[in-house]
C-alpha cells in the first residue's frame, strides 16, 4: 500500500469522510483479519476482533502518527485486541476446518498428498498451543512477512525481544513438532 495515500485517507477521515475509512478497511481487512485468526484460532471471535480493531482505530484516529505507516500501526491494534482476548481466555484453543480458508494463506493451496495434510495439521496444532505472546511475534514474521523492527513497532517491544521471543517460539515448535512424530 503508498503509504503516501494511507496518510491522505488518514487526513481525509479526520476532516469527516467516512469513504476515506472505509478505503482504509478495505485496504487492510484481510492482513488485520489474518492476524487475529492466526493467534486466536477461532473465525468467528477473529472476524469480531477485527472489526472491533478498526472501530477503535478509527476512534483513536486523532493519537495516530501519521509519519509512521497505517498498516502496521493498524496490525498492532488487532494484535494487541487478540492478546487481550488470549490473556482472558481459559479454555484450550479449538481446533477447526475453516483454519484452511484464511485468504493468502499458505495452507489454502490444494494439498497433493495425505502426508502434506498431516504435517500442515501437526504444525497448526503446535502454533496453537504456542502461549499468545510467542504465537504474535510468528504470525507477524511469518504471515505477514513483517521484518524485526516492524514487529517490534506493531507490539510495542524492542527488536531484541523480538529475536527472543521468535528463538523460543521456534524452539517450542521444534520441540513439540518431534514429540508428535
Amino acid at each position: 500500500m503508498d503509504e503516501a495515500s494511507d496518510r491522505q485517507l488518514v487526513a481525509r477521515t479526520r476532516g469527516g469522510e467516512a469513504d476515506a475509512f472505509g478505503e482504509l478497511v478495505r485496504r487492510y481487512q484481510t492482513s488485520v483479519y489474518n492476524v487475529c485468526y492466526r493467534l486466536l484460532g477461532d473465525p468467528a471471535e477473529a472476524e469480531d476482533l477485527a472489526q472491533e480493531a478498526f472501530l477503535r482505530a478509527y476512534r483513536r484516529l486523532g493519537s495516530y502518527d501519521d509519519q509512521r505507516p497505517f498498516g502496521p500501526w493498524m496490525r498492532r491494534v488487532a494484535a494487541n485486541l487478540s492478546l487481550n482476548a488470549l490473556q482472558s481466555r481459559k479454555a484450550a484453543m479449538p481446533l477447526d476446518e475453516e483454519f484452511d480458508e484464511i485468504p493468502g494463506s499458505p495452507l489454502e493451496m490444494p494439498e497433493s498428498s495425505g502426508e502434506r495434510r498431516d504435517e500442515v495439521e501437526r504444525v497448526r496444532r503446535a502454533l496453537l498451543r504456542l502461549p499468545g505472546h510467542y504465537r504474535a511475534v510468528i504470525e507477524l514474521r511469518h504471515y505477514q512477512d513483517m521484518s524485526y523492527d516492524e514487529i517490534a513497532g506493531t507490539l510495542g517491544i524492542r527488536p531484541g525481544d523480538v529475536r527472543t521471543r521468535l528463538f523460543r517460539a521456534r524452539r517450542l515448535l521444534a520441540d513439540w513438532l518431534r514429540e508428535d512424530v
